[in-house]
């Protein structure tokens, strides 16, 4: 050893820990998203439990992809590459065990409470207020480890890999604190400090960027640690990077908007969404040349080397998607494929090629590095590569092809000018055998998964775990400036690159965020509209806990399809009062906000327990446990006040007990008494119908909610009754 250079070790335990955990989620999210892709297919598989039901496993899919799986991917490729960049151990391994255990724990919360319902239906976002607090003290915990590292560092230089993770944990921190601002209702139930409009732009802001900066910059940081390493040559273009870097984190945060164009968003918030997104095509193709040119004169090594292989696949689709996300955000374009499964299929070419393409690349890198031995099977291995890009193949194309085919038959006018498919089912029907091709895609996938796991197994088996990987450097005292401009100093200097980072990813979020967040004055009000009943507002809740948004907008866009279709359309002044919004991103089922008054109960009544008796060849599932559960309204005072801190005009004093009928001495609130003569009023109404049901049973609440949606703008403007008048007179199911 020379004598100017230290001995120290990097700690591949933790590592290790996260790949395990990368493995693990990563079959358990593709199961699960295999058994949803199946329900679409077959509504009735697993049917009557309640905690397996469609609209419950979707968000814990999806969770456990992002987060579970990618997420634990992230720390895999961040806790290996950070220590050698840096020639230093993690800065502390409490830190990093604190962040393995909790992340683990916090996975473990949203398998429990997610199938349960509790769940705010915020899209990403959808874990309930004491996790997200758990999520943000383990994401501190990394950060700290991460800063720290940096601190401790013996490079006096940072390389691009580390900007990509500064970015990550400064900007992630921001888009969790900001979206997660709500009021505690009980231990598992909360409300959005945001509604409506507001909490839309904020939910996207959100939504958006944490595929910005969780799928996306720290893969980009990834790509540019690994492909170098694998590929055994220099990054393409130093100077490439530096442009994609502080142009890419400054017009990400700026995109958000774009997923809500042609809703009841301001139009100058939609056309920014636009423009940005737009511009995004530039950085966005220059990472990915910048990855792909990386491997000039490594070619030949592509076709036998799996990591390659998959490296090559996932930056090419990061490409892709970067480039179909740009056009998506056009006016034009989107009209043709919002709510659409053709954005299912875009996400998930992202997802699977990109984020899961390059997760597994670095799997195969990695183990056989840390445990002192060879890859067990490169023959499994591109088996695996096959079966993963087949199986997206299968999954994506299908549903492009699905997705054209329901907008299409949305927009189809007849030659005398009316809607050529007026019943929404039949947009369904046509597409279920896409759906079919998609659960094809999928088992292709996880089978790959599957290869790829016992052999990454197989790979650890034969070796043994280097726990504490002998290294040594020289100290940071001793390292050679360099020249190389501006850049190159700001690079030596970590506070004042991390505060320009959060300067760029600011800018725009604070443009967009105040005139619509903060000032509530910017969102105009609608005389007629008025809060939510108790029993309402009870099976709104129910509504959001089944996860019915994510089959059903309640967004009528202004165009002549849709206003056709649906009614009027959708105005900004009615969502004031909704904590959470509820627009949804999908439709598998048509949009609900104009739903009130247009069946009667006992449509609702019937199609709830059996869709297919009420709409035939429904793909929708059935929910009998809504007919024997008792409506839970123990928090029904406490949602009241809770929300009305929020800004809605609940009376005062309506969730205080006061003494009624004084031959019946029973303490109870007003807001309770109305729950009960609301909910008798649906029950007796169910009963001519001939559907005997107690009024104290979860489907009423649901039925009143449902029966509510869009009456507020049909009411007369001069009839304008007072706020307690609206809030007492109870829902008979017809138009208020």
């Amino acid at each position: 050893m020379s004598s100017s250079a230290e001995r120290f070790e990097y700690d591949n335990a933790i590592v290790q820990r996260f790949m395990i955990a990368t493995a693990v989620w990563g079959l358990v999210a593709f199961l699960v998203g295999l058994i949803v892709g199946l329900k679409l297919v077959t509504p009735d598989m697993l049917g009557g439990i309640a905690q397996l039901s469609y609209g419950r496993l979707r968000p814990l899919h999806t969770n456990a992809a992002i987060f579970a799986f990618a997420g634990n991917a992230i720390f895999v490729g961040v806790y290996y590459s950070l220590q050698r960049l840096c020639k230093a151990r993690m800065f502390s391994d409490r830190l990093s065990a604190f962040h393995f255990w909790g992340w683990q724990l916090i996975i473990v919360a949203a398998a429990l409470t997610l199938p349960l319902g509790f769940t705010t239906s915020k899209e990403y976002a959808e874990l309930e207020w004491p996790i997200d607090l758990a999520i943000t003290a383990v994401w501190v915990a990394f950060g700290v480890n991460l800063i720290g590292t940096i601190a401790k560092r013996r490079e006096r230089h940072l390389y691009v890999a580390i900007w990509f993770y500064l970015a990550t944990f400064i900007t992630v921190a921001l888009l969790h604190v900001v979206n997660s601002f709500e009021l505690p209702v009980s231990l598992l139930k909360s409300y959005s400090m945001y509604a409506g409009v507001q909490d839309a732009l904020v939910q996207w802001w959100y939504g958006h960027n944490a595929v910005a900066f969780f799928l996306t910059t720290p893969f980009l940081g990834m790509m540019y640690y690994f492909i170098p390493k694998a590929a055994n040559r220099p990054v393409f273009s130093y100077r490439l990077s530096i442009v994609h870097f502080w142009s890419l984190i400054f017009l990400y945060i700026w995109a958000g908007p774009h997923h809500l164009l042609y809703t009841a968003l301001p139009d100058w918030a939609q056309s920014l969404g636009t423009v940005f997104s737009i511009m995004l095509i530039a950085p966005s193709w220059g990472g990915m040349v910048n990855g792909l040119l990386t491997l000039r004169g490594a070619w030949d090594r592509v076709r036998e080397d799996p990591v390659l292989k998959f490296m090559v696949v996932g930056v090419t689709a990061y490409g892709m998607a970067t480039f179909e996300g740009p056009m998506l955000s056009l006016k034009n374009v989107n009209a043709l494929t919002h709510f659409t499964d053709y954005i299912i299929g875009h996400v998930h070419l992202g997802a699977l090629a990109w984020n899961g393409g390059f997760a597994f690349a670095m799997l195969y890198y990695i183990t056989p590095r840390i445990y002192g031995t060879t890859l067990y099977s490169r023959t499994l291995a591109n088996t695996h590569f096959w079966l993963a890009t087949l199986g997206i193949l299968f999954y994506v194309v299908p549903l492009y092809v699905g997705g054209i085919t329901q907008s299409l038959m949305w927009r189809e006018f007849g030659a005398d000018g009316t809607l050529r498919y007026p019943n929404f089912l039949e947009t369904v029907v046509r597409i279920v055998p896409m759906y079919g091709l998609r659960v094809i895609g999928g088992s292709l996938y996880f089978l790959g998964a599957a290869v790829a796991v016992f052999n990454l197994y197989k790979t650890a088996a034969q070796g043994s775990l280097i726990r504490n990987e002998s290294a040594e450097a020289p100290p940071l005292r001793s390292a050679h400036a360099g020249h190389g401009g501006w850049h190159r100093a700001l690079e030596s200097k970590p506070l004042p690159f991390a505060l320009l980072t959060l300067v760029a990813v600011i800018i725009g979020g604070l443009v967009e965020y105040v005139p619509t967040a903060i000032v509530r004055s910017n969102v105009p009000t609608i005389a007629t509209v008025h809060p939510y009943t108790p029993l309402e507002l009870e099976g709104r809740d129910l509504y959001i806990r089944e996860g019915c948004v994510g089959c059903h907008s309640q967004m009528v866009r202004p165009t002549r399809a849709e206003t056709e279709r649906y009614g009027e359309y959708s105005k900004a002044g009615e969502y004031v009062y909704d904590h959470p919004f509820l627009w949804g991103s999908k439709r598998t089922g048509p949009d609900l906000h104009r739903e009130g008054g247009k069946y009667p109960d006992s449509w609702h009544y019937l199609h709830m327990r059996q869709p297919s008796a009420t709409s035939p060849g429904s793909i929708m599932p059935a929910y009998p446990w809504l007919y024997d559960q008792i409506l839970d309204a123990s928090h029904i005072e406490g949602k009241i006040i809770t929300l009305r801190r929020l800004g809605v005009p609940y009376p005062v004093a309506y969730e205080k007990p006061t003494l009624h009928e004084v031959a019946k001495p029973l303490l109870a609130s007003a807001a309770r008494r109305d729950l009960a003569a609301q909910a008798e009023s649906v029950a007796a109404g169910l009963k001519q119908a001939g559907l005997v049901t107690p009024p104290d049973r979860e489907i009423v609440a649901l039925i009143a909610y449902l029966q509510r949606l869009g009456t507020d703008i049909k009411a007369a403007p001069a009839a304008e009754p007072t706020a307690t008048a609206a809030l007492a007179a109870p829902a008979t199911g017809g138009p208020r």
